[in-house]
């Protein structure tokens, strides 16, 4: 990944200047009305959901983009008629949406928000990169965990074995965000793929709120905490604070990811493809929302079938 800027908060001054009337916590989980349904419909992510929403918001004054968030109500409309689906919480539930839809050619969704890149090889769908997001660990700032907290990848891997099940003196709970977050999957993957114990529990990812003992500790998008405690989005940090993973934070590419035989299509490629697409452009946005643009951002080498 080839950043371009090390800036993760602090773009606010340039959304005012931008004027571009998202400066209030996004309280909906769907665009505004119910019946705007808008170019192009989005799911998936629940990490780049809220900067989704902000570029859907921004860009073209609110006409081409339809992010839906990862929880809400049980389905989504995507469009005027035949497109209520089941809504997809996470990276992967968000491809599977995808895909069905080019399967079935539905219509339904037009791309999936991925905190992950492919999961099986192939060459059907292209992840698309926008952003860097880095990925640490939390635990609440009111427990015994909280004290330098500085945990390497072996330590992390044995808590989630539940071979290491005390630290500091406090019983571990460690949790993990619920099956198909791309938050989940990357974070396992980074820790050494460990062979989950007994004694590991799940939440919805990045709400700190559902950190409610001493020993909780969870994998947290450090891009979503820095949105929430700085007021951008709905703020359910709760009472958690943020670690380190061999002494920093694990950086990822976020993508948005599209059929491969969409690329050609004119709207597709001029929303995502290229450094001069429409969201590689709003370079403000993505700062705004805590992720830091990227150098790449647009580029299409990515291919994957989930």
């Amino acid at each position: 990944m080839n950043v371009k800027t090390s800036v993760r908060v602090g773009a606010v001054v340039g959304a005012v200047a931008l004027g571009m009337g998202i400066m209030s916590p996004v309280a909906s989980a769907d665009p505004g009305s119910p019946t705007d349904y808008r170019v192009l419909a989005g799911v998936g992510s629940d990490t780049t959901q809220d900067v989704a929403n902000g570029l859907g918001e921004f860009i073209d004054d609110g006409a081409l983009i339809a992010s839906y968030d990862a929880t809400g109500s049980s389905t989504v409309k995507t469009r005027a008629t035949g497109c209520s689906i089941a809504r997809p919480n996470g990276s992967s539930a968000g491809i599977t949406a995808l895909n069905n839809a080019v399967d079935n050619a539905t219509g339904c969704v037009d791309f999936a928000r991925s905190s992950r890149g492919p999961a099986t090889t192939g060459t059907d769908l292209t992840f698309i990169p926008f952003a860097e997001d880095q990925v640490t660990v939390a635990v609440r700032d009111d427990s015994a965990l909280n004290n330098n907290l500085d945990l390497t990848k072996a330590q992390l891997k044995s808590i989630y074995e539940c071979t290491t099940t005390t630290l500091n003196g406090v019983t571990l709970t460690p949790l993990l965000p619920q099956a198909g977050s791309g938050t989940r999957s990357f974070f396992l993957a980074e820790i050494g793929n460990p062979t989950l114990g007994s004694c590991v529990g799940t939440m919805q990812e990045h709400n700190g709120v559902e950190l409610d003992t001493a020993g909780d500790i969870a994998p947290y998008s450090v891009s979503q905490y820095n949105a929430q405690v700085n007021g951008v989005v709905l703020d359910r940090h709760g009472d958690t604070v943020l670690g380190r993973i061999g002494g920093s934070q694990i950086g990822r590419d976020v993508y948005n990811v599209v059929p491969t035989s969409e690329l050609s299509d004119p709207v597709i490629s001029s929303t995502f493809v290229g450094a001069g697409s429409e969201v590689c452009s709003a370079t403000d946005v993505i700062e705004y929302y805590g992720f830091t643009p990227i150098d790449d951002c647009g580029s299409t080498g990515l291919k994957g079938e989930s």
